[in-house]
């Protein structure tokens, strides 16, 4: 909404629709479409119609199932992630488990988080701002369990060759990130301010080249870092 300085209105999010079950795009296409602000630019029912739906509107945020035929949700986050045209573009994955095996893989390829399907409404319109705005989305409980199941068989498979550049404390603080928590959550635990852990968070992410969060919470856990007085796992 215009202000009495004439400030002009916020763009309309346009979001991209993948999934293989055409009741799933429906809702979602009703749902985003009815609220102000966002708009469906386009659907797909599977990953190689998706890419090329990508490519072609150049959307403000993906929604995008996993387990799809053609090409499946990984294959898709592995082709816009080596495009450079497209690498900006955030994809979020859509999954019906809260522990599917293929999440963390997803986080891995560059996701920039996931939803459950059966989320609550405005917990998925929340979502599709956050992502719209630069963040990632990591719900906590979700999240914790996911690298809880999965990332312990990941760690230290993978040492980000930067790793060396950061210093102890954006080390440590990357290490928390790595277990899911928010940056007010790490400040309580550390008896810190939430601002101190946001600004070693954010110089470690430019050090890292971490696109969002959730790549952050991959490089944690493959780079095998543990917060001071927890064991790995």
């Amino acid at each position: 909404m215009s202000d009495a300085g004439g400030e002009t209105e916020r763009a309309m999010i346009r979001v991209a629709l993948i999934d293989d079950q055409a009741l799933v795009r429906v809702g979602l296409t009703t749902l985003i479409g009815s609220e102000d602000g966002m708009e469906v630019v386009g659907e797909a029912e599977d990953g190689r119609a998706g890419v090329a739906l990508i490519r072609r509107t150049r959307p403000d945020v993906v929604l995008c199932d996993i387990r799809m035929p053609v090409l499946d949700g990984l294959g898709l986050l592995q082709e816009v992630a080596g495009d450079p045209d497209l690498s900006d573009v955030p994809v979020v994955v859509l999954t019906t488990f809260e522990l599917d095996e293929y999440v963390f893989e997803a986080l891995r390829l560059g996701a920039s988080g996931f939803l459950l399907k059966d989320a609550e409404p405005t917990a998925l319109l929340e979502a599709i701002r956050v992502v719209a705005d630069g963040g990632s989305l990591l719900a906590p409980s979700v999240t914790r369990r996911v690298i809880e199941h999965f990332g312990a068989t990941s760690r230290a498979t993978r040492v980000h060759p930067e790793l060396h550049h950061l210093t102890d404390r954006e080390r440590e603080l990357v290490a928390w990130v790595g277990t899911g928590r928010s940056n007010q959550e790490i400040a309580e635990l550390l008896v810190i301010s939430p601002d101190t852990v946001r600004t070693h968070v954010s110089r470690a992410m430019v050090k890292l080249h971490a696109r969002d969060r959730a790549q952050l919470v991959v490089f944690a856990i493959e780079s095998g870092l543990v917060p001071p007085g927890r064991t790995p796992g």
